[in-house]
């Protein structure tokens, strides 16, 4: 009769080799089904990234847009500037005359006041310095409404300038 270990190893070899089947089958289920999952994995990377580069040329062209837009805004507010400076500049040269002239009538009041002395140029000497007194203050006056003048205008295009491009990145969004 033969050993007890040598009747059950064809029964243990048997189980063995199943069990290594089953091993196998296993191993190799899972690296199937692994490699699937690794390549689903991966096309849904490739579709991430190209959505990703299609979303950035998209919002790269539309920063662009309206990058154009506040540019041509700062262009026309740059010439709605200029045109006010200009403008400011020439009514500074016009007042600059009227003032000569004022002050050219100050000058001629002044002179005719020195020259008289009967009792007629003491009541005209008073009317003089009154005329004197509210021609400075007429240029004054001038003076200074020319220069909130022109600091009212420059604001002015200041404003619609930030208005507009402001108009443009909303209209956009």
């Amino acid at each position: 009769m033969k050993p007890l270990w040598l009747r059950i190893l064809p029964y243990i070899a048997a189980v063995a080799l199943v069990a290594a089947a089953q091993f196998g089958a296993y191993h190799h289920g899972v690296t199937v089904t692994d490699e699937k999952w690794q390549s689903d994995w991966y096309a849904r990377d490739a579709r991430d990234e190209e959505a990703k580069a299609t979303n950035e040329a998209a919002e790269r062209t539309r920063e662009q847009a309206y990058q154009q837009s506040i540019n041509k805004a700062v262009q026309d507010g740059q010439r709605i500037i200029d045109q006010v400076t200009a403008d400011a500049a020439a009514d500074r040269t016009s007042r600059n005359g009227m003032q000569f002239a004022v002050d050219d009538l100050t000058r001629r009041l002044a002179a005719s006041e020195a020259g008289g002395n009967s009792c007629t140029a003491a009541a005209g000497k008073a009317a003089t310095r009154a005329s004197m007194v509210l021609a400075d203050v007429l240029k004054r006056a001038d003076q200074r409404a020319g220069d909130l003048a022109e600091v009212a205008d420059q604001a002015r295009a200041r404003g619609v300038t930030c208005e507009r491009a402001y108009t443009a990145l909303s209209a956009g969004g």
